[in-house]
């Protein structure tokens, strides 16, 4: 039998060059393309050799940037956001109900009644817990997400999923799928910064802010809150800002030749790009959390004057003033280590609720209201919320402490483009899963991606013979009914 003859006149001209002479003319279109960066479906900066140069969006944005407050270890949804009125009385009450978390999955438990009570605020009439008694004055801002869902209840592949729509590493965070799509607005400053709890960095560290895949200059920047922002940052004794600014010079040259040469070589640009920014940020890094210049007035509006929310109201306003200062995408962890050093209740709830969200809520009150008043929340996207939240029963047979909980949980968004006062989706009554309008992580990252102005279904970085993107392959619909 003989075989069939491939037809080739169905292709396309550039299946056709890539084909053509064993892909040596596919090497050569390559060539010419990216002396213009046509090769970057996100770069609109022709000739530009800075990875990180500002980029147009897809389409107007609603935010210019992104604040994630990441409450590493997953809060209780119903003592915070998510009222459930039918649970009171039912304290230690054995039910049915599928959980499933650290613990395995389970089909029964006792309740744990929420330890909060829960008020109305703001025209909308939100309910919120007493744990929140200055982010509630601020409710008709923001839009509570309750029918939140994610693929793991174990922590280190739910960090990653929450940051990069992966449950397995090596894939780019969030932040990072920002600064490739837009770039930076701030030469001097990175485009995606990242600030830890004090105690330490959550389960899978660098991970988290990862890019992956990308060149590393996407990666999100480590900032330290009190002292110099980043180590090592200074210039090495015996190598004065002129030799500096000589060798970086000659690199670009150097690059500049081999472009002219041969096909573009984003590695080099990208680390070229990092020795560049690195040598900006010697000035502009320090400035950018010197809290000097800020009054008295708005250091008190973020906690800043009380011990107990100093650190995390330090972080909020160099947020702040980072947002200010064009950065694209800020983390900023509350919690860090394990066990009650985050918000990972398993023994006592009220002790380590008690704790957290009294060492957060003033400052996230004083953040939104502070960016408010400047004018500054209409085009800075503000999300709340940890890797999951947590179950309705207790882990143990002594004790308040709650298990992981990813089938159904509470997050919300404030600030550009998105609705306040707006409620959306619902978990049963014991909140034990998401039963009206449930929400994936993908769901909440494709809604960034759309009021930033990127497409998510569109954003896509080649890599491994496919075109990648953060919300994966099937299309996801951003949450509309929250977008003004």
């Amino acid at each position: 039998m003989k075989p069939k003859k491939r037809n080739f006149c169905g292709r396309t001209r550039r299946e056709f060059l890539w084909q053509g002479g064993c892909g040596f003319g596919a090497a050569a279109l390559s060539s010419m393309l990216a002396k213009d960066n046509v090769l970057s479906a996100a770069d609109n900066q022709p000739g530009s050799l800075n990875p990180l140069a500002a980029k147009l969006p897809h389409f107007a944005p609603k935010a210019k940037s992104v604040i994630f407050l990441f409450m590493y270890g997953g809060p209780s949804h119903m003592d915070t956001f998510d009222y459930k009125p039918k649970m009171t009385g039912m304290d230690g009450k054995t039910v049915d109900v599928k959980t499933f978390g650290r613990g395995g999955k389970r089909t029964g438990g006792r309740i744990v009644e929420p330890r909060w009570k829960f008020s109305q605020h703001g025209e909308c009439g939100k309910w919120v817990s007493s744990l929140f008694p200055n982010l509630a004055n601020h409710v008709d801002d923001i839009a509570f997400l309750h029918s939140m869902t994610a693929d793991s209840p174990i922590h280190g592949s739910a960090m990653l999923m929450m940051n990069s729509g992966k449950i397995l590493s090596g894939s780019p965070a969030l932040g990072s799928w920002v600064n490739y799509g837009l770039g930076s607005e701030n030469e001097n400053l990175p485009g995606y910064v990242v600030m830890l709890d004090p105690k330490a960095g959550p389960i899978s560290g660098a991970k988290n802010w990862s890019s992956g895949y990308m060149p590393a200059s996407y990666a999100g920047t480590v900032f330290r809150g009190q002292g110099s922002p980043i180590l090592n940052l200074s210039r090495p004794d015996g190598v004065s800002e002129a030799m500096q600014r000589e060798m970086i010079d000659s690199i670009q040259s150097a690059n500049q030749r081999h472009m002219e040469s041969r096909v573009h070589n984003s590695d080099l640009a990208s680390r070229i790009a990092s020795y560049e920014l690195a040598y900006k940020m010697q000035s502009a890094a320090p400035e950018s959390v010197d809290l000097a210049d800020e009054d008295e007035k708005t250091k008190q509006l973020y906690g800043i004057d009380n011990p107990e929310t100093n650190d995390f109201g330090t972080r909020c306003l160099i947020a702040r003033r980072l947002v200010d200062r064009g950065v694209r995408f800020i983390q900023l962890y509350s919690g860090g280590a394990h066990n009650d050093d985050n918000w990972d209740a398993h023994g006592d709830l009220e002790l380590n609720h008690n704790r957290h969200a009294g060492r957060t809520d003033l400052p996230i009150a004083g953040l939104l209201k502070d960016l408010k008043q400047r004018g500054m929340l209409d085009e800075t996207l503000v999300v709340w919320g940890g890797e999951f939240g947590r179950q309705p029963t207790a882990e143990y047979a002594k004790g308040s402490g709650r298990d992981h909980n990813s089938y159904g949980f509470t997050m919300w968004m404030a600030g550009g483009g998105i609705k306040g006062g707006v409620s959306y989706g619902t978990t049963d009554e014991l909140g034990a899963a998401a039963v009206e309008k449930p929400l994936h992580v993908k769901n909440l990252h494709a809604t960034v991606l759309q009021l930033m102005g990127l497409d998510p279904n569109n954003l896509s970085y080649f890599f491994s013979g496919l075109d990648q993107k953060l919300v994966g392959v099937e299309h996801v619909e951003p949450i509309r009914e929250i977008m003004a």
